[in-house]
């Protein structure tokens, strides 16, 4: 593998995290970051946050888009 297919994989790979990255941005801005099913704890200045619901939204648009893109 040349040094030329890394740096296109590398660029690919920097372009599919800006797109997730400001995807995020927008589920935040439509109050998307605070689901049911997300645990939070504090305690003192430690705060702990598992966003678990969250996840399951983010997983189930991922497979219904992969199985939508892969169909055969």
């Amino acid at each position: 593998m040349g040094l030329e297919v890394i740096g296109k994989l590398l660029i690919g790979a920097a372009v599919l995290l800006l797109i997730i990255g400001g995807l995020f941005l927008l589920l935040g801005r439509f109050g998307m970051d605070r689901l049911p099913g997300d645990l939070v704890f504090r305690r003192g200045n430690l705060t702990v946050y598992f966003p678990i619901g969250l996840m399951i939204l983010v997983s189930l648009v991922g497979t219904i888009l992969l199985n939508l893109i892969f169909r055969r």
